[in-house]
């Protein structure tokens, strides 16, 4: 554990943010395609339980985003670093939906199945943006080793 530790403190910073933030999103993506699972099968139209699902997948990611995977934050006032962050998602909830309707309607996928290269595309987008706007340390800190 010792030597994980140690290989672990010599990875990039970006690099070791980009880990955690998989591992937050994939807690998180459990719970988004799990309501939407659940919630087709429920009956529920399959945009509206992906916009359902990724509202929630949302709040998972940001509460491990600010207490577990970035050190840094931009914003001080936390209400409109929580704003910023909900835009991206929001953001990121348009290009799911575009996505899930393409992959359904053009491809004939199943909603299940729909969410794979779905999650992966808006996975990379909502890190890079994030990370981008909210999360990135001041030049100085970054120089810093």
């Amino acid at each position: 554990m010792d030597r994980f530790a140690r290989l672990w403190r010599r990875l990039p910073e970006g690099l070791r943010e980009l880990v955690l933030y998989g591992l937050a999103s994939g807690l998180a993506l459990g719970v988004d395609w799990g309501l939407l699972l659940l919630l087709t099968r429920l009956g529920v139209n399959y945009l509206v339980a992906s916009g359902t699902g990724f509202a929630s997948g949302i709040a998972v990611t940001y509460v491990l985003s600010v207490s577990v995977v970035f050190r840094h934050r931009r914003v001080a006032d936390r209400r409109r670093e929580f704003v910023g962050f909900l835009g991206v998602g929001l953001a990121g909830l348009l290009l799911t939906q575009g996505l899930m309707a393409f992959w359904v309607e053009a491809l004939r996928l199943t909603p299940g199945l729909a969410k794979i290269p779905t999650a992966g595309i808006v996975f990379v987008f909502n890190f890079a943006v994030r990370r981008a706007l909210l999360f990135r340390a001041p030049r100085a800190a970054a120089a810093r080793p």
